[in-house]
């Protein structure tokens, strides 16, 4: 079992940035995918970029490549989510997300990001 709590979010201005963070239990963090999702108000959830756990390499939604950025410590079992040139349609609440398989079966209650114009 693995359990997320994610940290970051806030209200900030459309151009500036914020730094999520996702905290999780358990000592087998560096054997899970980890994720990023959000979802907006009457909006489906939808994946924002994950890290994989084999490959190393980061992957994006084409909405946020090129201002959001992910990276872990699997020293501190804790992934990131560095979010710059922030715009207004970005505002959701984000979630963690972590699969050892297939699926991302464990999630984070989710911390709310709000940007203003």
């Amino acid at each position: 079992q693995v359990q997320l709590v994610e940290s970051g979010g806030g209200l900030v201005q459309a151009g500036g940035s914020l730094r999520l963070s996702c905290a999780a239990s358990g000592r087998t963090f560096s054997s899970y995918d980890m994720a990023w999702f959000r979802q907006a108000p009457g909006k489906a959830r939808e994946f924002v970029a994950s890290f994989s756990r084999g490959s190393g390499r980061p992957y994006y939604a084409d909405s946020v490549k090129g201002r959001f950025t992910i990276s872990r410590d699997n020293t501190k079992n804790t992934v990131y989510l560095q979010m710059n040139s922030l715009k207004p349609e970005d505002t959701a609440v984000y979630y963690c997300a972590g699969r050892a398989g297939a699926l991302y079966n464990y999630w984070g209650q989710g911390t709310q990001v709000t940007v203003s114009s």
